[in-house]
């Protein structure tokens, strides 16, 4: 019976997975009902990946699903990027050409990058933006081929994927996000060790809810018993089943390498040693078939059959026969294209690999290396670079090896696959020292390393050097999102300079000064100022090239950023004038949005705001992405800060939709968040609150989220969710770090902190947020942000009228807040109408009602689109009116307005407050047949309509005095237990924590007039 085991080693009978199996049927039909279904399944090699994938493809295909297979390659490390999403999208075009190509059309050119079939790409650079562009492109292209149909995408061996695969692959399980599909990978979780790459990305992938993990387990003794009755077609003998389960451990493979093994009589010699298991049936065949075996193994996961022909050098004859006998064997398979051959497991090609000799190893890969290079048609036209720069590099050969691994590196990069290019890069400068001079001579120049000084491939250059392939390595680490590493390359880089003599390359070395300021702030370790002065001094007395314009613009931009001013104003007037003698185009434009934004806030409004539409509408024509992306950031947030918000929010809308086209996720979402600022200025919160949902997803690096987070901040403040407010603050300055000191993300955490913390009744902490953040006063450029928090500031105190121990220190916070106030010119209506409610605050916390400064205030806020500031101006007006016994049918009038805008714009705590003063007032609230509402009510005790009863108002009177239980025991003549019960009621029914923020309550909703007197 086992003499048939060679020819049938995989059993018929698919064994167990029934819960898996099960797990995966479901997940296919609530594809098939349009929901898109993203799975990861792991097991160690040989558990039964392949086969549990096999057995869903059948069941996919008999539900009229497509399905899509492609396995990650080994040599994926050496730069072969995207390589299993470029084998399931060719199968997809196999099965799908005319649904495909009309899915792909218009985006032919870019989508080439994955899929080349489709055309030729265009091989210019779009920087780091190109990879997320093209992420969302391949997004989009599945989801339209999932519309109509059922599409099953598979990636195999995940384990060996590279870094651009994997950051697409977890693109798509983000952003998936509609189409009847299905996502899914395996990978080997036994080789996934500590440091290995895709561990942090199956970390990363657990916490989405959408994706799935399923662990394979090993068999259980009766699974192993099914699996060799499968095999054997009959129930296996109880010692062979006991044997075979033992030294399997109930590894399905092991299971069928045993059966196989026993069956050719080596059941008492066999070794313990995996690999020489794993090697028996390979040394069984013919030694043809072993030879060709090993040159499979070493050929990568896949080996086409004309390659294998001409490594091989047998006759086609000899060739067919040994690839039968090693078909026969189950060693090897056909591929499902039919064009090449594969090892049927991963596991073999290893051991076979393993087994090979250092010698016989180089021999093997200078073979492939010169046959590829003889007749390049071998291999697909994608492949052969990086599959050639690999068999060089393995056959020792530095000459042949660094010329070809520096192209496959251009490659990649023009690819997108910005990690695949590093590790290139990397290796090329290993290969630097070993390679001969003559060879160092003819290379060409850096490639794609934005305005760093020409070298190489030009006779009137120097030739390249080693440093110049460390300014490449910068740059693709940087786009590839590893700026670890980038930042690393560049000191070292400086370290070389300075070792070759500091001043002999300064042009050189200020671009690695501009490289890591720039990554510097990325990672949130500094402000990267000292770098950029460092660079500035290099170029100073230089004359104009495009290092010293491009200095001058980062300079400009830092300056506009942290220092706003006439200072960064001018850098911003000179990075243009140098950017347009050296012909540097992009620099210029990001200097003039630099100089549009700079020169709006100094006051020239329009001026402004034209240049940065005029750099925008260039950069369109140019097809610049980068510089597109900041303008879709900047106008929004210029015309925001403008007072504009209304044309800030079709701005963003231009911005958002240019960004989705492009795939520029973070850009998307910094977009998306200044939408969501325009959005709530206007009133139109819930609307802020859809945007801000649909961001997070997108966001990616730490700025972004931490602007979502401020303003959900806002949002749950205005709402009166005071814990969430205070929650997503937390996250705003955690997002943001504490070395980068921007005011815009300095100052509005701080107002909402000074806020919140009053609301609690914490004065002493309002004070202490508001001393910390004007300790160094604000820069000039930066009203849009201090004008608010001076407000709030002055709010704060003339709320704390009357609180205990509130009287000592206010004068010298409103000295402050008024010596700051001096100092902001209040050139655009919005700032206009900040600085008059400042001034009415101001009169209001120094316990003047100054109704003529709120009438100032209403009717500037009025003038702008700012609802809520306007209903709270005509709180405050009411107030005033009422505590100066004037016009008391005016003011019902402002509270009606008031209260009806409040409560449109779902404002709970200022609705609330308008409420109690019109209790109080006795006005009612319910507009007339005029529209307005008239001086009556029902109930003129605002404590009442809290629920509170006399005498629960008689000891909150006490509380907001800053009496102890015991001393309201003694003044109402009651037990002090007594009293400590009448607080805690009072204490739910107001809905606070502690007495003081019931202290605080009553006075800000001035439950006892007397009091704030």
């Amino acid at each position: 019976m086992l003499g048939l085991v060679e020819n049938r080693s995989v059993s018929p009978v698919f064994v167990g997975r029934s819960a898996e199996f099960t797990a995966l049927t479901e997940a296919l039909a609530r594809a098939t009902a349009g929901e898109p279904q993203a799975l990861l399944i792991g097991g160690e090699a040989g558990v039964g990946k392949t086969r549990l994938i096999e057995e869903l493809h059948a069941a996919a295909c008999a539900e009229k699903a497509v399905v899509a297979v492609g396995g990650c390659v080994e040599i994926g490390a050496d730069g072969l990027p995207f390589a299993p999403f470029s084998t399931a999208l060719r199968s997809l075009r196999r099965q799908l050409p005319e649904e495909l190509r009309a899915a792909a059309e218009g985006q032919e050119d870019e989508l080439a990058r994955i899929l080349p079939e489709l055309g030729q790409s265009d091989r210019g650079a779009l920087g780091e933006d190109g990879t997320a562009r093209l992420f969302e492109l391949t997004a989009r292209l599945l989801e339209r081929l999932a519309v109509d149909r059922t599409v099953v995408l598979v990636l195999e061996d995940l384990h060996w994927a590279d870094a651009s695969t994997r950051h697409l692959l977890a693109y798509l399980f983000r952003a998936l996000r509609r189409g009847r599909l299905v996502v899914l990978a395996t990978y080997r979780a036994d080789d996934i060790h500590r440091r290995h790459p895709l561990r942090p990305l199956l970390a990363e992938l657990d916490r989405l809810r959408s994706v799935r993990r399923i662990e394979l387990s090993r068999f259980n003794r009766a699974e192993v018993r099914s699996q060799l009755t499968g095999i054997l077609a009959a129930e296996p003998d109880p010692a062979v089943l006991e044997q075979i389960f033992e030294r399997s451990d109930g590894n399905a493979f092991f299971v069928e390498e045993l059966a196989c093994s026993i069956g050719s009589g080596c059941s008492t010699g066999l070794s313990d040693s995996l690999r020489d298991l794993l090697l028996v049936r390979v040394e069984a065949l013919p030694e043809d078939a072993q030879r060709v075996a090993r040159i499979v193994a070493e050929g990568g996961t896949t080996v086409e059959y004309r390659l294998l022909a001409a490594v091989g050098r047998l006759a086609e004859d000899e060739l067919i026969e040994a690839l039968r006998a090693a078909v026969g064997a189950n060693i090897l398979l056909p591929t499902a294209d039919g064009d090449g051959y594969r090892f049927r497991h991963s596991l073999v090609r290893e051991a076979v690999s393993d087994d090979l000799l250092p010698g016989e190893r180089s021999r093997i890969n200078r073979r492939y290396a010169e046959v590829l290079e003889a007749d390049p048609s071998l291999v697909r036209a994608d492949e052969r670079t990086p599959r050639l720069a690999s068999h060089w590099y393995h056959a020792h050969d530095a000459a042949k090896a660094l010329p070809a691994v520096l192209s496959a590196a251009v490659e990649a990069r023009q690819r997108y696959a910005y990690s695949e290019q590093l590790r290139l890069l990397e290796r090329a400068m290993e290969l630097w020292d070993d390679a001969p001079e003559e060879v160092r001579g003819t290379l060409r120049p850096p490639d794609d390393v934005e305005v760093y000084p020409a070298c190489g491939g030009d006779p009137t250059s120097p030739p390249l050097r080693y440093l110049d392939l460390m300014a490449e390595a910068t740059v693709a680490a940087r786009f590839g999102g590893e700026r670890e590493r980038a930042l690393a390359i560049s000191k070292k880089a400086l370290r070389i300079l300075e070792g070759e003599g500091g001043g002999k390359d300064p042009l050189r070395a200020a671009w690695f000064w501009i490289q890591r300021s720039r990554l510097t702030q990325d990672l949130t370790r500094g402000d990267g100022w000292q770098e950029l002065a460092t660079a500035q001094e290099l170029v100073r007395g230089m004359r104009p090239s495009a290092v010293h314009a491009e200095v001058l613009a980062m300079v400009a931009s830092w300056g506009a950023l942290h220092q706003p001013g006439p200072d960064s104003l001018a850098a911003a007037d000179r990075a243009v004038e140098y950017a347009r003698l050296v012909g540097a185009e992009l620099t210029e434009l990001h200097a003039r949005l630099t100089r549009g934004w700079l020169t709006a806030d100094a006051g020239g409004v329009e001026e402004g705001i034209a240049e940065i539409y005029a750099a925008r509408d260039r950069a369109v024509e140019l097809g610049a992405a980068g510089i597109l992306g900041r303008a879709s950031i900047n106008l929004p947030s210029t015309l925001e800060s403008m007072g504009r918000s209304g044309e800030a929010v079709t701005a963003a809308e231009q911005g958002i939709a240019f960004s989705h086209q492009r795939g520029l996720a973070d850009t998307e979402a910094w977009v998306r968040h200044n939408l969501a600022h325009s959005l709530f200025s206007l009133g139109r919160w819930t609307e802020a609150d859809a945007v801000l949902d649909s961001t997070v997803e997108l966001a990616q690096s730490h700025k972004a989220r931490g602007l979502i987070a401020g303003r959900r901040a806002e949002l749950a403040l205005v709402r009166g969710d005071f814990e969430e407010a205070q929650r997503q603050v937390g996250l705003t300055r955690s997002f943001f770090g504490t070395h980068d000191f921007q005011p815009q993300h300095l100052i509005p955490p701080a107002r909402l902190a000074m806020c919140i913390a009053a609301r609690r009744g914490a004065l002493a902490d309002a004070r202490a947020e508001f001393e910390r953040i004007t300790e160094h006063g604000f820069p000039p450029g930066t009203r849009q942000y201090a004008l608010p928090l001076l407000c709030a500031a002055a709010s704060i105190e003339a709320d704390a009228r009357g609180l205990p121990d509130a009287d000592a220190g206010r004068a010298a916070v409103l000295t402050a807040i008024r010596l700051h106030a001096k100092r902001m010119p209040t050139l655009v209506p919005v700032w206009h109408a900040y600085g008059l409610m400042l001034e009415a605050e101001l009169a209001r916390a120094e316990g003047r009602a100054a109704p003529e400064l709120w009438a100032r205030a209403v009717a500037a806020f009025e003038a702008t689109e700012r609802p809520f500031e306007l209903a709270l101006a005509r709180l405050r007006g009411a107030a005033a009116l009422l505590d100066d016994h004037a016009d008391r049918a005016g003011a019902a009038d402002l509270l009606v307005l008031a209260h009806t805008a409040a409560r449109g714009l779902g404002a709970r705590p200022l609705t609330e407050e308008i409420e109690l003063l019109a209790g109080r007032a006795r006005i009612s609230l319910a507009p007339t047949s005029a529209g307005m509402g008239t001086a009556a009510g029902s109930d003129p005790d605002p404590a009442r309509s809290l629920g509170l009863t006399p005498r629960e108002q008689d000891v909150l009177r006490l509380v907001a005095a800053g009496h102890s239980n015991r001393r309201i025991a003694e003044e109402l003549y009651i037990s002090p237990k007594t009293a400590s019960v009448h607080v805690s009621n009072i204490l739910a029914k107001l809905g606070v924590s502690g007495r003081t923020e019931a202290a605080a309550l009553s006075h800000r909703l001035r439950l006892f007039p007397d009091q704030a007197a």
